[in-house]
């Protein structure tokens, strides 16, 4: 008998026969696990956000006067817009102090309209308030654009910066009630 044969018959025994097929198996198995978990598609984690509370339909009253109202409001924030944008552009030199004055009375006109046309609306109870809050805010809009007409009389650049904190109160103040009224108009930041 040739020493190969002695090993091979060494080697086939049963029970080294049982273990090299549980070896093999458990590789098999490990290979199997492992190829299934490099190629699951992993799902992202989304975190949602907690629900917001459904807002109560609006009655038609309610529904009225925001419709009347929205006009308005697009005039409005075309104005606080162009002013905000023209005063920054005169800053930095891109507008000039006559473009600005034409902004400005412009301002002043749509301002004193809107005022007018918001105090002409007869809101229904639930949205008194609001309402007062929007007048309010159309009026330091007004004496916001007063102030920095004053630049134009007496050439002190100043007056833009004493007219800011009214524009940006007023512009706070058209945010609340609008992000209640038109939810989707000012996207969250």
């Amino acid at each position: 008998m040739s020493r190969a044969s002695g090993l091979v018959q060494l080697w086939m025994t049963p029970r080294t026969i049982l273990l090299a097929l549980l070896v093999i198996g458990l590789i098999g198995v490990l290979a199997f696990a492992t190829t299934r978990e490099i190629s699951r598609t992993t799902t992202p984690v989304v975190d949602t956000p907690p629900a917001r509370p459904a807002r109560p339909a609006l009655s038609p009253v309610e529904e009225a006067f925001i419709q009347s109202l929205w006009p308005i409001h697009g005039e409005v924030q075309r104005s606080l817009m162009r002013t905000s944008l023209g005063q920054i552009l005169y800053k930095t030199n891109d507008v000039s102090r006559a473009d600005l004055e034409m902004r400005m009375k412009q301002a002043l006109a749509t301002y004193g309209r809107a005022e007018t046309s918001i105090r002409a609306l007869d809101p229904p109870a639930s949205l008194r308030r609001d309402h007062e809050i929007y007048l309010d805010a159309v009026r330091l809009l007004r004496e916001s654009a007063v102030e920095a007409m004053k630049m134009f009389k007496d050439g002190r650049e100043d007056h833009l910066v004493t007219a800011y904190p009214k524009s940006q109160a007023a512009s706070d103040k058209i945010r609340e009630v609008g992000g209640k009224f038109w939810p989707n108009e000012f996207p969250p930041n």
